[in-house]
């Protein structure tokens, strides 16, 4: 417990797992003498959903852990703590902030209906005195360094990415310049495992194509590998496509999905390597899938919950089907596409499918099965190691036209396994190692 005279201040940590580059980190550092820090498991995110399956299944789960118990570590060398607790925040966070003497307390900031909820249930729960810092740190692009009000947001991507190419910049990413004051502070909470979150322990599919730990060490690793030790960056356009294998992508996208990197840090990673080595379309081209993960975040931002509703955030009205036998066959990947069933394969073995992948399978089931796209969206959110609500939400709404796709195509998946898969090797791996 800290001395009541004593500036403390409280990081309380959500999608934005990391030390380097983290804003909010870093303004608790420079205005207050200790700074404590704490993560919540919260058990909501591990029920059950309305569709019959958990919020977040075992491979997000143990990404999770390992991502948490990374991020203690790292902490630990700016000499702060961080009390881990498998609680829901709004029943604990003030009782925290009280036996700790906590004056200020800094947090990111979130704009989709959940995260918002228990931000305000927070809130509502701590005393008037404590001063609240929020502040955006999941984008590229800065929310006020956009230069356009919220409802001015393109809803055409190309539009978006042309008006940020011209009128934005990127700012540079925050390194940490102090440190904590150096305290003794008694912390025995622990990181759960799997089985305290209700899992049982596993082992990956040797077949996985993300075979990765969860936390910012291993992102750094995975960034400077990709970047230049490997120099696959620089093929990435080319390969992006791919289905098999560790190196067909960045597969960079786990880690930012909660903040164990920032896009800042790809970003800067990818302009250094373009200044001591070569620019070329693969460079640009991971920075454009940047700027496509920022988007969906800016759409979100401009249509807030209805990014969650049945019509999307388009205008028109489309019929979309609930058939519990069709949805259960798709999710097994017992349909009728051998393509679509080997992707599905991978996602239930490992918690990863391929850009490719992700694109026919979410097509198949809202435009061929016309099935309720919300409910292939939130098995995707179940299993999906690299769950981003924004990008999540987003990609399922443009490729079941209720989206931001203004041509409303539907993918003809047979001709994409001829295309992408011409000698059948992926469908062949995922029919014989389910």
């Amino acid at each position: 417990m800290q001395k009541k005279q004593e500036k403390t201040g409280l990081v309380w940590f959500k999608n934005n797992l990391r030390v380097q580059d983290n804003a909010i980190l870093n303004k608790a550092l420079n205005e207050n003498n200790v700074v404590l820090a704490v993560y919540y498991f919260d058990p909501k995110d591990f029920m059950n959903t309305a569709f019959g399956f958990k919020k977040t299944e075992k491979f997000r789960a143990k990404f999770l852990i390992e991502t948490v118990v990374n991020l203690r570590a790292n902490l630990k060398f700016a000499n702060i703590e961080l009390f881990v607790y498998q609680q829901s925040p709004e029943c604990h966070l003030a009782s925290f902030v009280k036996e700790h003497h906590v004056t200020k307390l800094y947090t990111q900031l979130e704009w989709t209906h959940e995260e918002l909820e228990t931000h305000k249930e927070v809130l509502d729960t701590l005393e008037h005195d404590i001063q609240v810092h929020t502040d955006y740190d999941q984008f590229l692009i800065h929310p006020h360094d956009i230069n356009l009000e919220t409802s001015q947001i393109p809803d055409v991507f190309t539009s978006f990415r042309k008006y940020i190419e011209k009128n934005s910049s990127i700012r540079p990413q925050a390194y940490l310049t102090k440190h904590n004051t150096n305290l003794s502070i008694e912390n025995t909470t622990k990181v759960p495992t799997l089985k305290d979150l209700g899992f049982q322990d596993f082992s990956l599919s040797n077949h996985s194509a993300f075979p990765f730990k969860g936390g910012e060490s291993a992102a750094k690793n995975r960034l400077n590998y990709y970047c230049f030790e490997s120099q696959k960056l620089g093929n990435y356009k080319k390969t992006r496509n791919g289905l098999i294998g560790l190196d067909y992508s960045s597969k960079l996208s786990p880690w930012l999905a909660n903040g164990s990197i920032s896009a800042r840090t790809i970003y800067w990673t990818i302009k250094k390597f373009e200044t001591e080595y070569f620019k070329n379309q693969s460079t640009y081209w991971l920075v454009f899938e940047l700027l496509w993960r920022d988007y969906f975040k800016y759409i979100a931002l401009k249509y807030q919950n209805k990014i969650f509703q049945r019509n999307g955030i388009s205008n028109n009205s489309h019929f979309f089907k609930k058939n519990s036998k069709t949805i259960s066959l798709w999710m097994q990947g017992k349909t009728k596409s051998a393509f679509v069933n080997a992707n599905m394969q991978e996602l239930n073995s490992t918690g990863w499918m391929s850009n490719r992948g992700r694109q026919n399978v979410a097509s198949f089931f809202s435009k061929e099965l016309q099935m309720d796209w919300r409910i292939g969206a939130a098995y995707f959110e179940s299993l999906l190691i690299d769950y981003d609500v924004h990008s999540n939400y987003g990609n399922w709404m443009y490729v079941s036209g209720v989206g931001n796709d203004p041509r409303n195509r539907a993918f003809n998946v047979e001709l994409q396994a001829e295309r992408y898969d011409p000698k059948g090797d992926y469908r062949r791996l995922w029919q014989t190692n389910p």
